[in-house]
């Protein structure tokens, strides 16, 4: 064998080799903790596994973490339906509210557990599961509320500095009403901006406010009555589910069956949520469809 052609051959064996290699990475960059998303058995792989992993975004009481422990009314929720569908364990991965739905489509986790917001461009890139919660905004701001704040359109003829968390549904409001908005990852955050003097007033749902308000007692805000925001001269109304893959029908069917037999019985759903501050008020209204809300015809 010549020079040149030993070259070739030792050419050609290594482009091989590497095809091979790059095949193998590739199929292993496609598999996750949730490997089976997208194929039509999740449902089935997560029952062999026991345990589903969802994503949340700290913001508490839906999904936080406590001591160490996933907790919130989204996740006892979770827990709940998962059980009657012989999934046992419910484990979590913390994200950034505005990565929770690419961390889905990246297979980073098997839902999304957020209490998240049912929107039209939300349900292009995602399914959502039928509603779980009814929810309208509030606004913290400094105590004694010396802005006189009480809604968003007040927050924008006031010249009042916002804070909004990044991907939440107040952003947008406030975008759509002019209004520039500091952006932060967590609620957390949102009353640290307060309390600093970097914002004049947080928005965010009421219900996440007031469970701040009443787990942080010394600090040094209020938190305004709960308000249906009005944008365009239309209410919004709102309502939050848990998140699904779209390829995941089977799952999100079987969920819905289950969230259903939830919360056509107010005396369940308060027992499995009410620990968390959620009341009546919060139960979904029947009428209140996620079709509809996609559509944005709410």
């Amino acid at each position: 064998m010549t020079l040149s052609v030993l070259k070739r051959s030792v050419s050609t064996r290594a482009a091989s080799i590497f095809a091979v290699a790059a095949l193998v990475a590739g199929s292993l960059a496609a598999c996750s903790s949730t490997d089976s998303g997208g194929d039509g058995n999740l449902l089935e792989s997560l029952r062999e596994k026991g345990a589903v992993t969802v994503g949340f975004a700290g913001e508490a009481p839906y999904s936080f973490e406590e001591n160490g422990e996933l907790t919130g009314a989204t996740v006892a929720l979770h827990r709940e339906i998962f059980r009657n569908l012989g999934i046992d364990q419910v484990e979590g991965v913390n994200a950034d509210f505005g990565a929770l739905i690419p961390g889905l489509q990246a297979n980073r986790f098997d839902v999304v557990s957020a209490g998240m917001s049912i929107l039209p461009e939300r349900c292009k890139q995602a399914a959502f599961s039928d509603p779980e919660f009814n929810y309208t905004t509030a606004l913290m701001v400094g105590k004694g509320n010396p802005k006189g704040l009480t809604d968003m359109q007040s927050v924008a003829g006031s010249g009042a500095r916002l804070a909004t968390m990044t991907g939440a549904i107040e952003s947008d409001y406030a975008k759509s009403l002019g209004i520039s908005s500091m952006q932060v990852a967590t609620p957390q955050d949102g009353m640290d901006a307060v309390t600093s003097g970097r914002a004049d007033v947080f928005a965010l749902t009421g219900i996440s406010l007031n469970w701040m308000k009443k787990n942080n007692p010394g600090a040094p805000v209020d938190v305004t009555p709960s308000f249906v925001a009005v944008i365009d001269g239309k209410p919004q109304v709102g309502a939050g589910g848990t998140v699904f893959r779209t390829d995941d029908k089977e799952l999100l069917d079987a969920y819905n069956a289950e969230l259903k037999k939830i919360t056509s019985d107010p005396q369940k759903y308060l027992s499995i949520v009410g620990k968390f501050g959620f009341t009546e008020k919060e139960l979904p209204d029947p009428q209140l469809t996620t079709a509809d809300l996609c559509a944005g015809n709410i």
